[in-house]
């Protein structure tokens, strides 16, 4: 039998994935019991409603990833390989899910803000930050950069957000020409931005 634990587990899981192939609007309650087989009954015990679960799912998927993302932009790494390793990170992530889901399936977490952000409030809180945290990854590198004076960047937050924003911007576009080789501009888009020319990491 399995334990409370691992049955909310399953549904957060379960809800990540679907949301994120599908969209939030294509996926019911009943189709996540059904993927988790779990009961409807179960589900309610977790959570009030399925913005409840999305939220709980996407903070979830979250701190699965942080570990890795606290590796690539670690301190003890050089700072432009950090922004490289990142690029690379998110190359594969979009590509792993492409392999699995048959499409190119763009970032969860903008998609899932762009689609609620005007109907549910805790839904675009939580997309934005978390878009917010990868920015401050972002921005903590370029800043490292320019003290070591391998950039020459004013403003690291606003670049920060440029590069993140680009990102969106390309991988919107790889999703909706469901094409992957777009995204494999992302290290020299990213380069080019704060005007390093060539960079093997």
């Amino acid at each position: 039998m399995a334990k409370p634990s691992d049955t909310r587990e399953k549904l957060l899981q379960v809800a990540f994935d679907l949301i994120w192939n599908q969209s939030y609007g294509s996926v019911s309650v009943d189709q996540i019991c059904e993927r988790a087989r779990v009961n409807k009954g179960s589900f309610y015990h977790f959570f009030d409603s399925k913005s409840e679960l999305a939220v709980e799912a996407y903070e979830e998927n979250w701190r699965e990833k942080q570990p890795e993302m606290d590796r690539i932009f670690s301190p003890q790494v050089p700072p432009l390989e950090r922004l490289a390793l990142w690029c690379r990170y998110v190359w594969n992530r979009q590509k792993q899910k492409a392999e699995k889901y048959g499409h190119v399936c763009g970032c969860p977490y903008a998609s899932l803000g762009t689609e609620l952000a005007t109907q549910d409030e805790k839904i675009r809180a939580k997309s934005q930050e978390i878009m917010d945290r990868t920015i401050r990854y972002l921005e903590s590198a370029l800043r490292d950069a320019g003290r070591e004076g391998a950039v020459s960047i004013a403003d690291p937050r606003t670049v920060a957000k440029r590069i993140y924003t680009s990102t969106l911007g390309m991988l919107l576009y790889a999703k909706v020409h469901n094409d992957l080789v777009p995204i494999r501009e992302l290290e020299p888009t990213v380069m080019d931005m704060i005007g390093v020319q060539k960079f093997a990491a």
